[in-house]
């Protein structure tokens, strides 16, 4: 089954654009006929993907709170915002170190409620009635070994979502999250591809696999959507039923 969209006349921001998931969005809301800034690190990435898709590139590292706030201040009003960017350091609890911490939460959340702010208080002031889609993780549901700040960084992005939401609602910007299971962008295939480390994430999925990134991609086009165009503040599992477990 093939799900179309169609984004004509949109302007869309997408953060983590360089690769993975992020780059699958704006690829896809590109080719649904939005105008689309991608934002990312990885200059050469950014390219390939203007080349492709004809996204214009940004490239900047959001953890750096300053560098972010200049680019935004450039920006013009979107209609859609897609906060991807994110990053994983893997240690146990017992091991945490301040510095990992505080490296995760500047990105996946901080950058995302900086991200969300500007962008929202742009769209408010040219009256413009849109969508943020904030990419979290079923992290933020449920604890995973060893991802202490991980997870603590993806709830936190899923409470700024319904804050935003509370604020932003009034002004007819709806904002949400997705929360997948493991996706398998070509990175994550490899990472996975051992049965031996896949074979116990796995059994606590339902659905017996993990997410190929289309069908993460796809749950994020709808939220963005007119056909969500009551749905607001929601946390939504593309899990395989993970976390009802």
């Amino acid at each position: 089954m093939t799900t179309s969209f169609d984004f004509s006349r949109r302007r869309a921001l997408v953060t983590g654009a360089s690769s993975g998931i992020g780059r699958a969005v704006a690829l896809q809301l590109a080719q649904s006929g939005a105008t689309v800034t991608a934002v990312g690190r990885n200059a050469a990435a950014l390219d390939a993907l203007h080349a492709e898709a004809g996204c214009t590139p940004l490239v900047i590292d959001v953890s750096d709170a300053a560098a972010l706030e200049r680019a935004l201040a450039t920006l013009p009003a979107f209609d859609l915002v897609v906060n991807c960017a994110g990053i994983a350091l893997l240690e146990s609890a017992l091991d945490l170190q301040a510095e990992s911490f505080d490296a995760v939460m500047a990105v996946n959340a901080r950058a995302a409620a900086l991200v969300a702010s500007r962008c929202g208080k742009a769209m408010i002031a040219s009256g413009v009635r849109g969508s943020i889609v904030n990419v979290s993780s079923q992290a933020a549901l449920v604890a995973l070994d060893a991802h202490l700040c991980y997870c603590a960084s993806k709830a936190a992005m899923d409470a700024i979502t319904r804050s935003l939401c509370l604020e932003f609602g009034p002004h007819g910007i709806r904002v949400n999250s997705v929360n997948p299971t493991v996706t398998l962008t070509p990175m994550a295939a490899e990472a996975w591809a051992d049965p031996a480390k896949s074979a116990a994430v796995l059994r606590n999925i339902p659905m017996g696999r993990f997410a190929e990134v289309g069908e993460v991609v796809a749950p994020i086009l709808f939220l963005l959507s007119d056909g969500a165009s009551m749905v607001s503040g929601v946390a939504l599992p593309v899990d395989g039923g993970y976390t009802i477990v």
